[in-house]
């Protein structure tokens, strides 16, 4: 075993390969660029920190900076003034988040795995209907009408799951990711005795990680970020999502500024441009959170059929 390590260091093949000066080069060359593109990146991110903790009148005078100056927590103050109202936001977003990007993502995959299959004689019809909704649909006032009138959702939670809960964009991602499942799979799986709905969950569905990652991520994405729909459908304050309670909650300021400056009275105290700082802290906290976790997933999943082989 000696004289055969031997040999293959003698050969060269146990050496570390080393690279020219021109690789080199490339190398340093891609670590400063990626380097410098991070740093552009988490700049405006520091920024946003550093002005959510600013006073709004240094904003107002000095402008954003870098690095906090004349420290001030009036924002938070003002955001956190009801803990109760904003942890009921954040429970109502969360809620809204996992019920929907669950089902969405669920509902996604299995018409995806559905129009995939060579075997289903209508998947070009249903295909054809669903691309359409691209082109064409029905606009606000119908849909409005649709979930108010017929299916009785004002003032309900459902009526912030079930408008997102169908994307055809996604559809088109998890459908590409299905189309790499070898119809093989599926084959030796009947042959072996398995129905449909364990083919897919036993079989097709862990296969699909890395899309299920990229939608449900998206999806995720789509409802925490959502306020419209709340600004349409929901009636209750106990029911508002954290994004349109934060929304109100700048309507409120601004309105209250204007309404001062228009008086007179000085606007140096209220906490306007630092709050919009804060808020988006508030409300980007728990996607950050998420991201690392599903990121390899994520980045695999928006490359699939992004090159042919």
């Amino acid at each position: 075993m000696a004289a055969k390590n031997k040999d293959i260091e003698s050969s060269g093949l146990g050496s570390k390969v080393k690279l020219s000066t021109s690789s080199k080069l490339f190398y340093i060359l891609a670590y400063v660029c990626v380097g410098l593109m991070a740093l552009i990146c988490i700049i405006p991110f520091i920024v946003l920190i550093s002005g959510s903790f600013t006073s709004e009148n240094y904003i107002r005078t000095q402008g954003y900076s870098l690095f906090i100056n004349d420290f001030s927590t009036k924002a938070y103050g003002l955001i956190f003034r009801n803990p109760v109202t904003v942890f009921r936001a954040y429970g109502i977003s969360i809620l809204i988040t996992g019920v929907g990007t669950i089902l969405g993502t669920l509902l996604i995959t299995m018409t995806a795995y559905v129009i995939c299959r060579k075997d289903f004689k209508y998947r070009n019809h249903f295909s054809f209907f669903f691309y359409f909704t691209t082109l064409f649909n029905g606009g606000m006032v119908s849909t409005y009408i649709f979930y108010i009138q017929y299916l009785k959702l004002k003032d309900s939670l459902w009526a912030l799951i079930l408008p997102g809960l169908f994307n055809v964009f996604y559809l088109l991602i998890m459908r590409s990711f299905v189309n790499t499942i070898p119809p093989s799979l599926i084959e030796a799986s009947k042959i072996d005795g398995a129905g449909e709905y364990r083919i897919f969950f036993q079989v097709v569905f862990p296969l699909l990680k890395p899309g299920l990652a990229t939608v449900g991520l998206f999806m995720a994405l789509g409802y925490w970020n959502d306020w419209y729909n709340a600004m349409l459908y929901i009636n209750s304050n106990t029911k508002f999502p954290l994004q349109y309670m934060l929304y109100n909650l700048l309507q409120q300021t601004q309105a209250l500024a204007r309404i001062a400056s228009q008086s007179g009275i000085s606007v140096a105290d209220l906490p306007s441009n630092s709050l919009k700082m804060a808020m988006a802290i508030v409300a980007t906290g728990p996607i950050l959170l998420v991201y690392p976790f599903v990121q390899k997933y994520f980045v695999k999943g928006i490359t699939v059929g992004s090159v042919k082989g």
